[in-house]
């Protein structure tokens, strides 16, 4: 085929599909500036996702997944997804697995801050990088990674934007996205979504799982962690520029979406 690309050892056809000609049961893949196509993609691998520096959006079932620095997406296999960033540098290890365990853990996205031990693992395991011989002691080392999942997932971030089907709440999401430095004005968003505003909020949390509120919220912290990301700006220049009065209600609402306090980057 012509026309394929290698990512991850995984041959890519036009269709966006992977096709996997990899023996081996797991390996990983880690680049330094990592590049993605801006398309969705699928691949019948199980994928662990490392991000050692900078941050990705996972687009996976009608959710925006916020995956920052020193955290990890579990994407089981078959799963299509696409994958964005505006981080000036990104650096990525990527496993990816034949075959997984039955546990529920494994049949669902999962996003979570890196543990020490497991990121102790990860690093050791990059030794192996971009290696498709077979390693007893690398077969035997993944699977143990693989395994201890569950349990280094203890509490999920919940870092995710949900994107609501029905179309009535599109603009009112863009509307957010564009204004998230300001109060919500409902009665201004019900208008864009041609509905009382008692209406926009029952459908909206319906939708999405979370309330207007929140999800003012949850934009706010992702567009803060853009903002450090590019070490241009202080704390308290992030804190007012994203819509918080204050530096100590930014961390307090930081904290409470992150469960960690803001730090610039070094």
């Amino acid at each position: 085929m012509q026309n394929d690309k290698i990512k991850c050892g995984l041959a890519e056809q036009n269709d966006s599909r992977f096709v996997d000609t990899i023996e081996k049961e797991a390996y990983v893949w880690y680049e330094k500036d990592w590049k993605h196509d801006d398309y969705e993609h699928v691949h019948h691998r199980a994928q662990l996702t490392y991000v050692e520096e900078g941050y990705q959006y996972f687009h996976i079932d009608q959710k925006i997944y916020l995956v920052p620095q020193h955290h990890v997406i579990w994407i089981p296999s078959g799963k299509p997804h696409r994958i964005t960033s505006e981080a000036q540098t990104v650096n990525l290890m990527v496993f990816l697995f034949k075959s997984v365990l039955k546990e529920d853990f494994y049949q669902h996205v999962q996003v979570f801050a890196i543990p020490p031990v497991l990121k102790e693992m990860l690093l050791y395991a990059s030794k192996w990088n971009k290696v498709l011989a077979e390693d007893e002691e690398q077969e035997i080392f993944f699977k143990a990674i693989l395994k201890s999942l569950p349990n280094f997932c203890r509490e999920n971030n919940h870092l995710e934007i949900p994107v609501p089907a029905d179309e009535r709440l599109i603009p009112v999401c863009t509307y957010i996205n564009a204004n998230f430095k300001y109060h919500l004005n409902i009665d201004a968003l019900a208008d864009k979504a041609q509905m009382s505003v008692r209406s926009l909020q029952r459908i909206f949390k319906h939708e999405t799982g979370i309330t207007l509120q929140k999800y003012l919220q949850l934009t706010r912290i992702l567009k803060s962690i853009e903002l450090l990301d590019t070490r241009q700006y202080t704390l308290s220049q992030t804190a007012f520029m994203t819509g918080y009065k204050s530096l100590s209600a930014f961390t307090s609402s930081y904290f409470a979406v992150m469960k960690s306090k803001p730090k610039l980057k070094k």
